[in-house]
Order: C-alpha cells, then sequence, then structure tokens
C-alpha cells in the first residue's frame, strides 16, 4: 500500500481523498494555489505545497509543479480526484516516467476514451449500442451534410474532446449545419486545443444514466448499478440519485453486462463511469466514458456501502477488488444536490464571503464540502461550494429527508442555487419520476422584458 498520495486537486473532492486516505492510515500532501491559502484541504492534509498563484492554468493544471510537488515531498502516489488533470493522460504518462503512481486508468485508455468518435467506434466493436453517426471527425461540409441526411434530422454535433457541453450543437435542418459545425469547431478548439467534431443522432428528451465500473489488474470488472443525472442545466449536472426510477431490475443487469464487457474490451482499470442516453422507448445509447472519480459518486456509495476512493486505491496499489458481481447489493435511494454558489433565478456566480455556513444533519444526511464560517469563495474555480447526499429506505423517504436538509440549511453572505434544488424536489414530475435532461427548460431565466431565455 502506498505510503503518501499527492491529492492533485481542490475543494471538497481534496477533502473526501484525505477522508480515505486517514482511514487506510495513508500519508496526504495538498497542493494549493495562492487563493487557496485557507481552505481546508491544505488545513487537513498532513503536508502542504502552493504550486502557483490562482490561475488554474498557473496552478492546478501546471503538470510540473504537480510532479515537483510530489518529489520534494516523497509522495509515491497522486490522486487527481475530477476536472482539472483528472483526465490527463500526459499527467499519467509523466507519472509513470517518474516512477509515481497515478491513481486513474492507464494513459492509453484515458487518451482512447477521452476521443469520442474512437470511442464510439471501439464501443461499436465491443457490441455497445450507439447512436448512427460519423465514423469519426467531420472533415468537409459536404462530408456533414451526407451524414446528417442518411441518420435523419434532428443531429448533434459534438467536439471529440472535453466536455461539459462546450462545442456541441443541435442542428434540426440542413441550412442549419455547417455554421453549427463551424461554430462547433471554433468552440473546441478554444476550449480543448483540439477542433475535431462528429455528428451523431439526436434523441428528444431523454434520460441521462450512466453506470459506475471498478476494474483491477488481475481481469477483475464489477459494475456497481446506475445513477439518474438527467436533471441538468446546459449538459452541467445538478441532481443526482441512484437507483434510477426507470429501470428494472432486468435492465439494470443486461446494461451491467454490457459495460462489464465494454471495460473488458479495453482493459479498463481503476474507476470508470460509462454513460448512456435512454429514449423514451427504453433504449440505450453509449455517450461516453468518463476516466475518473464523478462528482456523484457519492450515491452509489451510498446504495452499495462500498467506498469507491478507496476501491481506487487499492487498485492503485495493485490489489484485486475485494468482492464479486454477485457481493454487490442495492440497498434504498440516495439522492445528491449539488450547492453552487449562484444566484438561483439567473444562475449568475455569487461569489464573496460567507458568514455563516450551517448544514443540519440528522438520519441519512452525508455533507461534502470546503465550506465553512467565514470563508471566501473566489471568482477563480467551479461554483459548487457543497454535495448535499442523502439516503433513504425509498425514494420517497430520500426526496422528503433531501428537503429536510435543504430547508434547515443556513448559508448566509452569498447566494446559493438551494431554493432551485427545492423547486425541483417539489415538482410533481420529478416527485413522479418523469425526469430527461430537457427538465430544466421549464427554469429557464426570466429576463426584466418577461422573456424567457437562457442564463449565459
Amino acid at each position: 500500500m502506498f505510503k503518501k498520495i499527492l491529492i492533485a486537486n481542490r475543494g471538497e473532492v481534496a477533502m473526501r481523498i484525505i477522508y480515505a486516505c486517514r482511514e487506510l492510515g495513508i500519508k496526504t500532501v495538498a497542493v494549493y494555489s495562492e487563493a487557496d491559502e485557507n481552505s481546508l484541504h491544505v488545513r487537513f492534509a498532513d503536508e502542504d505545497v502552493c504550486i502557483g498563484p490562482a490561475r488554474s492554468a498557473d496552478s492546478y493544471l501546471n503538470v510540473p509543479a504537480v510532479i515537483s510537488a510530489a518529489e520534494i515531498t516523497g509522495a509515491d502516489a497522486i490522486h487527481p480526484g475530477y476536472g482539472f488533470l483528472s483526465e490527463s493522460a500526459y499527467l499519467a504518462e509523466v507519472c509513470e516516467a517518474c516512477h509515481i503512481k497515478f491513481i486513474g486508468p492507464d494513459p492509453n485508455v484515458i487518451r482512447l476514451m477521452g476521443d469520442k468518435a474512437r470511442a464510439r467506434r471501439v464501443m461499436k466493436k465491443a457490441g455497445v449500442p450507439i447512436l448512427p453517426g460519423s465514423d469519426g471527425p467531420i472533415e468537409s461540409e459536404e462530408k456533414a451534410l451526407k451524414i446528417a441526411k442518411e441518420i435523419g434530422y434532428p443531429v448533434i454535433v459534438k467536439a471529440t474532446a472535453g466536455g461539459g457541453g462546450r462545442g456541441m450543437r443541435v442542428v434540426r435542418a440542413p441550412g442549419e449545419l455547417v455554421q453549427a459545425v463551424k461554430t462547433a469547431q471554433r468552440e473546441a478548439e478554444a476550449a480543448f486545443g483540439v477542433g475535431d467534431v462528429y455528428i451523431e443522432k439526436y434523441v428528444e428528451s431523454p434520460r441521462h444514466i450512466e453506470f459506475q465500473i471498478l476494474g483491477d489488474t488481475h481481469g477483475n470488472v464489477v459494475h456497481l448499478g446506475e445513477r439518474e443525472c438527467s436533471i441538468q442545466r446546459r449538459h452541467q449536472k445538478l441532481i443526482e440519485e441512484s437507483p434510477s426510477p426507470a429501470l428494472t431490475e432486468k435492465m439494470r443487469r443486461k446494461m451491467g453486462s454490457i459495460v462489464i464487457d465494454a471495460a473488458k474490451a479495453v482493459q479498463y482499470t481503476n474507476a470508470g463511469t460509462f454513460e448512456f442516453l435512454m429514449d423514451p422507448q427504453g433504449h440505450f445509447y453509449f455517450m461516453e466514458a468518463n476516466t475518473r472519480l464523478q462528482v456523484e459518486h457519492p450515491v452509489t456509495e451510498m446504495v452499495t456501502g462500498i467506498d469507491i476512493v478507496k476501491e481506487q486505491i487499492r487498485i492503485a496499489a495493485g490489489q484485486k477488488i475485494g468482492f464479486r458481481q454477485s457481493d454487490v447489493t442495492f440497498t434504498g435511494h440516495s439522492i445528491e444536490c449539488r450547492i453552487n454558489a449562484e444566484d438561483p433565478d439567473t444562475f449568475v456566480p455569487s461569489p464573496g464571503l460567507i458568514r455563516v455556513f450551517s448544514v443540519p444533519g440528522g438520519p441519512g444526511v452525508r455533507v461534502e464540502t470546503f465550506a465553512h464560517n467565514d470563508c471566501t469563495i473566489t471568482p477563480y474555480y467551479d461554483s459548487m461550494i457543497a454535495k448535499i447526499i442523502v439516503h433513504g429506505r425509498d425514494r420517497a423517504e430520500a426526496i422528503a429527508r433531501m428537503k429536510r436538509t435543504l430547508e434547515m440549511t443556513v448559508i448566509e453572505g452569498i447566494k446559493t442555487s438551494i431554493p432551485l434544488h427545492l423547486k425541483v424536489l417539489g415538482d410533481p414530475d420529478f416527485v413522479a419520476g418523469r425526469l430527461s435532461t430537457s427538465f430544466m427548460e421549464r427554469y429557464a431565466v426570466q429576463r426584466p422584458s418577461g422573456r424567457l431565455a437562457e442564463a449565459v
């Protein structure tokens, strides 16, 4: 087992990794930017190293600085968390060259699954259902028009690299396609440094359902069930839950078997997530694979009782997964709300000083955060300041438990997304489990003129 792990991240995920390391008896090293000098992960790690100024490119995304911090502190492994360098094949390769263990998949797998067009081809070959579309990046306007005509409108143009809705455009008519491809290419180039895009059939109002897997270096792969992630705005998830209210046990077994076969086909190791769109008829289509820990992993931990972060560490240390697929059971229902520092009506970020931060506990409540009284939320990073996760005997109890927790949460000094979460939790369609990725359109921003518009 590792003696010391450097955490190449910040905020609540850095704290989450510290929790797991402490329970495993492993020392931790926190890295931080100048803006995060007083952050909780710096306080609770065994050692800490400042790796640069506030700007992410000069600190948390600075691979030489991260590697230097690991070398000077004697860390024998690096955990990247999620976001930042978590899906960086380059970091994984540099770690290998420096004899530091990267807690994540092999760099070749990261690179393969990070290219969505290549991933589609590999998944198709492995028998995973995919949407009709191009076999690779679009090479010309003529080819784009030809493919779109063959599969039928609407179609969606997507960047082969990255995610989060950038480099993505829905096209409903031939006259819109060429401009959409050009716009998506520019966005992709600016965001990811790669302007390649591909085309696939667009599914109207699907569910977004993902399966959590674990694979070790001994050929063992298990799945930990699914998460429903349909409540999202501009492709950013807001509320996640497990299990999905739409899946039967038969569907879960079938899709679980498919993702295990897919993971084995690419020799996947460590934690990963295979994401699917599910159409209104119940058909699944592969969307992408995330080669890292997910923000929403706690809901899976709550219903399975399996600590995914500890499993990541054990697998990276060369240990076998300590259980079989038949040992994985699902108990009750879990829901997670991402608490963002933003105006709940306009979605405008709301950085500033938190004067009071109090989240109640009680049965079945778990809070992951780096926030506290008198801490400052800076404008430099993601607006998520906390995750509140609840577990109940069934979905109804989980919803009631989440509503109670949010209603009793006190955060003063900044605006948060809590009022929006309460609206969603009280929505009759949400309560009934009638979900889709278009659900949040009903909460579009109301501008002063009275027109509805999406926040920018």
